[in-house]
C-alpha cells in the first residue's frame, strides 16, 4: 500500500481533520480507489449470487466515515487501518446475517494467509477467523492488532510498525507468533 500520494493522503486528512470540506472532496476520489481495491480483494471469493458488492461496501465504509467525529487523523495508514477495521465488521455482520453457524459444527482448518482463497463457504472461514481474533485480541492485543493491519487492511510492516508505534522487527514477530496461535485455533 505505498502510493505515491501517501504524504499528500495524510495532508488532505488532517486539513479535513481541521474542518476543511474542500479538502474532502479532493480526498474522496483517491480514498475511494483504495477503498475499492480493498473491498474486491475481501469480495473477489464471496459466494455468487451475495447481495453485497464491493461497491455496496466501500460505500457503507464510507458513510461511516465521513461522520467519524471522534478520530484526530494522524496519517494514511491510520485511517486504512480503520477503513479495514469497518469492513471487517460489516462482513462478519453480513455473514452471521446469513445465517451462518458460530464455530461450524463442520469447522475445517483454515490457512490465516489465504482464508478468503481457499475457502469454499467465505462467510463461514470469516466467521471463524473473526472469532479466533476476538478471542486472541483478548490474550495478546497488540498482536492482534497486527492482524486485522495485515490482513484486513492489507498495510506493509512498516506502515503497521507506524500505527502501532513499534518495529518492523516487532511486527514481523507479532505477525509470525499471531499466524501461528491462529492456525492452532482454526485448525480445531
Amino acid at each position: 500500500m505505498d502510493a505515491p500520494g501517501s504524504a499528500e493522503i495524510t495532508g488532505l486528512l488532517k486539513a479535513w481533520n481541521g474542518g476543511d470540506r474542500a479538502a474532502l472532496d479532493r480526498l474522496t476520489p483517491v480514498i475511494y480507489e483504495e477503498l475499492r481495491r480493498m473491498a474486491r480483494r475481501y469480495m473477489r471469493n464471496e459466494r455468487a449470487g451475495n447481495t453485497l458488492q464491493a461497491t455496496a461496501l466501500v460505500n457503507e465504509v464510507y458513510l461511516r466515515l465521513i461522520d467519524v467525529k471522534n478520530v484526530e487523523w494522524q496519517h494514511r495508514a491510520q485511517f486504512f487501518a480503520i477503513s479495514a477495521q469497518m469492513m471487517r465488521r460489516i462482513l462478519v455482520d453480513a455473514a452471521r446475517a446469513r445465517g451462518s453457524h458460530k464455530r461450524g459444527g463442520g469447522a475445517e482448518k483454515v490457512n490465516v494467509d489465504e482464508v478468503a482463497v481457499l475457502s469454499p463457504e467465505p462467510e463461514e472461514s470469516i466467521i471463524a477467523l473473526d472469532d479466533a481474533l476476538e478471542a486472541f485480541a483478548k490474550l495478546a492485543p497488540r498482536q492482534a492488532k497486527v492482524v486485522e493491519l495485515r490482513y484486513f487492511a492489507g498495510l506493509s510492516e512498516e506502515e503497521i510498525a507506524e500505527v502501532t508505534k513499534t518495529s518492523a522487527r516487532t511486527v514481523e514477530r507479532d505477525w509470525q507468533f499471531a499466524r501461528s496461535w491462529l492456525m492452532r485455533e482454526l485448525s480445531r
